[in-house]
């Protein structure tokens, strides 16, 4: 006979168990869960640019905003994607407005050791391009005057 009797399971010892246990699966799952939900916020900034101290607070991220960036040499970068010489106005005017026809805000990242007269270009090309609302990124620091 094919199917084994009470009596037989008793003597070997308990029988193999046909299920899986997942809850070691469920807690890997939630423990990666965390580390990305951790991480995801500090993988905003593409470009590795040397900010500025400040002692300032830090405002809180807007779902609509535009990340520019000016590293070093002075190329600029809309996200990640870098932006030709002379055509930022361009650029700027084909960003998509929010429902209420305002622009988006933009967050600046200028690395420190750029002349002050290039940021404030482009912040003069931003604000003529229709930006008002624009935030200065900086790194936190005591030790800032």
């Amino acid at each position: 006979m094919a199917l084994s009797s009470p009596k037989r399971t008793k003597r070997r010892g308990r029988a193999p168990m046909a299920e899986i246990n997942v809850t070691p699966l469920v807690d890997v799952m939630l423990v990666l869960l965390i580390i990305f939900m951790v991480t995801a916020p500090l993988l905003n900034a593409g470009v590795p640019v040397n900010l500025p101290d400040s002692q300032a607070k830090a405002l809180e991220q807007q779902p609509q905003q535009v990340n520019l960036t000016m590293d070093a040499q002075g190329r600029l970068f809309i996200d990640k994607a870098e932006v030709p010489a002379g055509t930022l106005g361009e650029r700027l005017a084909a960003l998509p407005r929010g429902a209420d026809g305002k622009p988006p805000l933009v967050t600046l990242r200028a690395d420190k050791t750029l002349d002050y007269g290039r940021v404030v270009g482009v912040m003069g090309e931003l604000n003529h391009a229709g930006f008002n609302a624009i935030s200065l990124v900086t790194t936190s620091s005591v030790s800032a005057p």
